[in-house]
Order: C-alpha cells, then structure tokens, then sequence
C-alpha cells in the first residue's frame, strides 16, 4: 500500500479506471459474440443490427482510449467481410 497521499489517490483512480475500461472490453466482447453467433446461423437482419452495436462497442471503447484505433478498424473490417460474406 502507498503511503504518499498523490500515490493513495493515483491507486484509487487506477481502480475505477481499470474496472470502466474492464465493462468497456466486456460490451466488445458480448456484441461481437452475437454478431458471430448470427452470421454463423445465416440470418441477415439479425447480423446487421448486431454488427452495427459491435461497431458502436468499439467505437466508444477508441473514444475513451481503451482500444487503439487500428485495433477497431480491423476488428469493424473483419466483420464486415463477415456480413458481405453472408450476403453474397
């Protein structure tokens, strides 16, 4: 444990940001996981609205600077090429 008081507060601040930033890659995590599950059962609508809140997760993880930009490009490309593969 610290026992400068900057450093007792930097730990606290470290904490709350750690525990957003967690909720944050969650968010990530769950939309892409229902992304995935409904490209992988075919169904085009259901991909659609589910791919446009995994874009809308990363989005807001880049703006609060949890994720690299580059990291939510990719990851929107890939799924992308995943709706356009299921279209086709």
């Amino acid at each position: 444990m610290p026992n400068i008081k900057s450093a007792k507060k930097r730990l606290k601040q470290n904490e709350v940001q750690r525990k957003r930033n967690s909720a944050y890659k969650s968010r990530i995590r769950s939309s892409r996981r229902v992304f995935r599950e409904a490209v992988e059962a075919g169904e085009l609508e259901p991909a659609k609205e589910a791919y446009a809140s995994f874009c809308s997760a990363l989005d807001k993880a880049v703006k609060h600077n949890v994720i690299k930009r580059n990291t939510s490009t990719r990851s929107k490309r890939r799924g992308a090429e995943a709706l356009r593969s299921l279209e086709a």
